[in-house]
Formats: C-alpha cells, sequence, structure tokens
C-alpha cells in the first residue's frame, strides 16, 4: 500500500470509479464565451453520478479564474480547492492539487460545475 492511498478504497474497494480519455472535444461555456475547449479532456464516471470532464490547465482560460479559499475533502480523491469564475460564481470549478495516488492522473486538471456555466458540451 502507498504513504498516499485513498482511505475511501480501503473502506469500499468496489466503489466504481473509472477514469479515462473522454475522446472528444469537450467545451465550456460562460457569459456567451468558451472558456475551456479541450480534445485531451479526462472523463470521471463515479457511482451513480453523471460524468465529470476534467480538463488540462493549458486548455483553459486562466486569466478568467480567481483561487479561492474554499476546499473539500473526498475520502476516494483527496482534497479539492477551488476557484471562482472572474465576475461570475464562486466556488465553480475544482481541482485536486495533491489527489491519493489513485487519482493521480487528474492531479492539477480543472473540472467545472455544470449548473454554475452556461454549458459543457462534448462532441
Amino acid at each position: 500500500m502507498s504513504a498516499n492511498a485513498a482511505p475511501g478504497f480501503k473502506r469500499r474497494p468496489d466503489y466504481p470509479i473509472a477514469i479515462g480519455t473522454a475522446g472528444v472535444r469537450v467545451q465550456v461555456r460562460f457569459n456567451g464565451k468558451v472558456i475551456a475547449d479541450s480534445c485531451d479532456a479526462r472523463e470521471m464516471k463515479e457511482g451513480d453520478y453523471p460524468p465529470v470532464y476534467y480538463f488540462p490547465r493549458k486548455d483553459v482560460a486562466m486569466d478568467r479564474l480567481v483561487r479561492s479559499t474554499h476546499q473539500t475533502h473526498c475520502p476516494f480523491k483527496g482534497n479539492a480547492s477551488y476557484f471562482s469564475l472572474r465576475d461570475g460564481p464562486e466556488n465553480a470549478v475544482w481541482s485536486y492539487e495533491a489527489p491519493y495516488d489513485e487519482m493521480s492522473v487528474i492531479r492539477g486538471w480543472l473540472a467545472f460545475y455544470p449548473d454554475k456555466v452556461e454549458s459543457i458540451t462534448a462532441s
């Protein structure tokens, strides 16, 4: 077992989290403008939740984000840091800066709350 193993998987080894390449172009729009656009996004399927797309920072308009002090914890992924949208909703974007080892493929990648942006489309 690694030094940074997810305690959630120790308690529930059968908990379903799958992460893979989205395989499509994924865009996020806010106030009529594209703020994330990637052909390299990763798709996470977790339990009964809708899929979540994680974006590499190179494909996100980072100048539209403002780091927040808000944090949350997931026993499967680790501590999440947040960003607010400049001139928009607070804590609309999250990132696992130092995730548990099992989730290292999303380290530093960004995900958007669908109800805090205009749209998230995959095509």
